[in-house]
């Protein structure tokens, strides 16, 4: 069985551990927080739940005490405020993983990690420099909860259920996110088939609203309740699931590209094999050209911001 250690048991972990410890994908979970109070008390309440949930053997700790994890899941650093953009927080959650990830390479060396504090492409790209890592070894969320919430908007506009829509997010997990519109499909059929056959013309402006909703969900869910939490720990569940069992499962993730539409030395998203080992590689979608581009441009401000700031 597997050790799982959650550092920052913040909204994000905190909601993570929870669904994780249902799944009985893990034997030990070891929550690690800079408030050791806030991650004792986070423990206390999920060893409560033993009794009725899969066994799992549940603390908190330290650094030191992550020796042994298979996985560190990382949500650990400053939150998001609201009306500020992911970016703006790379400054201030930088200077906090070059301190951290180190200790935690030192601790367990032989983990994988996976980064879902944001920025999370810059949070990957400096979590790789600062680990030395092999790069699928850094497993950054990306789009995964921006390629779920675009298929969940498909799903419920076309009347399907959002896991037989086949979309994805690429680039930037934020402003410049791009939609695969066109290598979108239901059942292997493209959109503007689906809406002939439900006799209905192809709305682009339909489309285009869809894709607002998923750019500016976080801003949205952040306005009325101050943070998003239960979607991206469903989402990161999934990922250690799909390490832990050598799924070679395809999400929309983070990490560094090596070449993809002419990107390279930048971790952004796109749709990557995941596997006990981590990110094994990256599929390349068919594009169009404004797809493409928007990828490419994507990159270059990402680039840009990680040249700046780490």
């Amino acid at each position: 069985m597997a050790k799982v250690t959650v550092l920052g048991t913040g909204m994000v972990g905190a909601s993570f551990a929870y669904k994780l410890v249902g799944t009985g994908l893990a034997s030990e979970m070891l929550l690690v927080d800079v408030n050791a109070r806030r991650a004792e008390g986070e423990a206390m309440d999920l060893q409560h739940a033993m009794a009725f949930d899969k066994p799992c053997n549940i603390r908190s700790g330290t650094y030191a005490d992550m020796t042994g994890s298979d996985i560190v899941v990382i949500s650990a650093g400053v939150a998001q405020k609201p009306g500020e953009t992911r970016l703006d927080l790379v400054k201030r959650n930088a200077a906090i993983f070059r301190e951290m990830i180190p200790r935690v390479v030192r601790s367990a060396p032989e983990a994988i990690l996976v980064i879902a504090t944001n920025p999370v492409d810059i949070m990957t790209e400096a979590a790789i420099r600062y680990s030395g890592l092999q790069p699928g070894r850094v497993v950054g969320s990306g789009t995964i909860l921006d390629t779920a919430r675009f298929r969940y908007l498909l799903g419920t506009y076309y009347g399907v259920d959002p896991r037989s829509v086949h979309a994805y997010i690429i680039g930037e997990h934020g402003d410049s996110e791009v939609p695969a519109f066109s290598t979108a499909t239901i059942a292997g059929i493209p959109l503007a088939e689906v809406s002939r056959q439900q006799n209905r013309p192809y709305n682009q402006a339909d489309m285009d609203a869809i894709y607002e909703q998923v750019r500016k969900a976080a801003y949205h869910i952040i306005e009325r309740k101050g943070a998003t939490y239960y979607a991206i720990g469903s989402g990161l569940v999934r990922i250690v699931e799909a390490i832990l069992r050598g799924q070679n499962t395809v999400f929309s993730l983070s990490n560094r590209m090596t070449g993809q539409y002419g990107v390279s030395e930048v971790s952004l998203s796109l749709p990557a094999v995941l596997n006990r080992q981590g990110i094994s590689h990256f599929l390349q979608l068919p594009l169009n050209k404004d797809e493409e581009a928007g990828f490419v441009k994507s990159a270059e401000l990402l680039k840009k911001l990680a040249e700046d700031t780490l």
